[in-house]
């Protein structure tokens, strides 16, 4: 069982990034291992935050935006405008806490 290297934060040798550092790159780890972790102090005695650390030269390129993954991103954010009462498409999300838009939740508040 071999356990990954951990570094401090900010002090993570060149040639490693975490995976938003890829994305910000565009690239992607690509199937690749993990070869290290860095880690974030907290205060307050909270554990220590950590992020999983790849090799930059191993990454590959992001996959392109196909027209399908594009409709499929757009029917997913109109289902989360579409109210489940009225049917309505508004022009926000509606809260999953709700479970309804804001109309159909409380109608005294909207009605003036």
């Amino acid at each position: 069982m071999s356990t990954l290297p951990i570094y401090p934060w900010r002090c993570a040798p060149d040639g490693l990034a975490t995976y938003r550092q890829l994305r910000a790159m565009g690239l992607r780890p690509g199937g690749q291992e993990p070869v290290g972790q860095i880690e974030r102090p907290r205060r307050r005695g909270r554990p220590p935050l950590t992020g999983l650390l790849y090799r930059v030269d191993l990454a590959v390129p992001v996959r392109p935006m196909t027209p399908g993954r594009w409709r499929a991103i757009e029917a997913a954010l109109a289902a989360r405008r579409t109210c489940p009462d009225c049917g309505e498409i508004r022009d926000y999300c509606i809260p999953i806490s709700l479970g309804a838009c804001n109309d159909c939740t409380n109608p005294a508040a909207f009605a003036a």
